[in-house]
């Protein structure tokens, strides 16, 4: 995705937008009197969003974990802080879009990772362990080889939280997705910057040091890790100590996937909050706005960058764009490539010279020796 691409730019929706389907049992109330009832598109959407408007609570009871935030217009935004591997942040969301039946429903996706609102969950889960050369390809095609390694190293993360936890990632998501389909006229969007751009900027804003310095330590991740410790990450004050660490370490790359990203979400959830027009009966009825109802999902993590950004004026032209590698950066990345390509000139230089020796020392190719050196003339 281009850097120009991002400004004014709709949110983006899902290729498999919810179709919404409303079963018959809950309009009897209404369109079943007893009589054969005829009834026009724009009764039948009206029919459809009133009785949506009843379920909807003016106050309704939400989850700690969700933070509400009022645009200009009166519209709400329902933000939902989840772990991205608990069960109870499954139910958070569940419970959120069906107290408030929100308008649209805004998820920390983007195009790139959409595909695991398709796949079950024991699929995802094997996806989630594997990490094969195929996959590396692909992410090296995709975002360019030092962006591709991080992107790996990464995974490889997910993929230890995902073994140690017996949990695939991106459950909320899934919950999110299956929740607004059941909503009348809920749209489903994915909010999150592509994730090309995010990983090439946080490769741009590292130096050559901190790169191997977080590689190694990526690389070597093996704590163990439990259930509860994940539900603790639902807690604002010890996520703010955790980013707080790594703010010290690596205050580029905290700018780059952290506080970026709370600015693209915040444009997006704030582009889906927009007044909504009311069906008319007739092109001579006036037309009537109301104010949205949203549902974001995204890592708690990220609710307090929402907060802070929601009221100021954002231009997120500047973080969709991929600065030029530096000369440190195209430096490094020629080294990469010469040490590859030098452990592999290596590697098949030491297995040819053992696979010789050990052709050599067999019996059969001793004797073949022997007479080959027997046939030769003596001078």
């Amino acid at each position: 995705m281009e850097g120009e691409e991002g400004q004014d730019q709709p949110p983006q929706e899902a290729d498999m937008e919810p179709v919404v389907t409303v079963g018959a049992s809950e309009v009897v109330p209404r369109v079943l009197s007893g009589e054969s009832q005829n009834l026009s598109d724009a009764d039948a959407l009206t029919l459809l969003l009133e009785m949506k408007l009843r379920r909807r609570r003016e106050r309704p009871s939400l989850p700690r974990t969700v933070t509400e935030l009022v645009a200009e217009d009166g519209s709400r935004v329902y933000v939902v802080g989840t772990a991205h591997f608990s069960d109870d942040s499954k139910k958070d969301v569940v419970k959120t879009i069906r107290e408030v039946q929100p308008d649209v429903v805004v998820v920390e996706l983007c195009q790139y990772r959409v595909s695991m609102l398709k796949m079950d969950e024991s699929t995802l889960l094997q996806e989630a362990k594997e990490i094969s050369l195929e996959k590396l390809q692909q992410a090296v095609r995709q975002n360019g080889v030092m962006s591709g390694l991080m992107q790996m190293l990464l995974l490889k993360v997910s993929a230890h939280i995902t073994e140690q936890l017996g949990m695939a990632p991106g459950g909320e998501f899934r919950e999110a997705f299956k929740e607004a389909s059941k909503v009348p006229f809920c749209k489903f969007h994915l909010g999150d910057r592509p994730i090309p751009v995010t990983f090439k900027r946080a490769i741009a804003a590292l130096s050559f040091w901190q790169k191997v310095k977080l590689a190694w330590g990526l690389c070597f991740l093996s704590d163990p890790i439990s259930k509860d410790d994940v539900e603790r990450c639902k807690q604002k004050d010890l996520l703010e100590q955790m980013m707080a660490e790594m703010i010290g370490e690596f205050p580029d790359l905290h700018r780059t996937i952290v506080s970026e990203r709370d600015i693209y979400l915040t444009y997006m959830l704030r582009q889906a909050a927009r007044r909504l027009e009311l069906p008319r009966s007739s092109d001579a009825e006036p037309r009537k706005c109301v104010p949205s109802v949203v549902v974001g999902v995204v890592g708690m993590g990220h609710v307090p960058g929402i907060e802070k950004n929601w009221t100021t004026d954002l231009n997120i032209q500047e973080i969709m764009t991929v600065p030029p590698p530096s000369i440190s950066g195209r430096v490094s990345r020629l080294a990469v490539k010469a040490a590859f390509l030098g452990l592999l000139g290596y590697g098949l230089y030491w297995t040819g010279r053992r696979a010789t020796s050990l052709v050599l020392s067999l019996p059969i190719a001793q004797y073949c020796l022997q007479r080959v050196s027997a046939a030769r003339p003596h001078k």
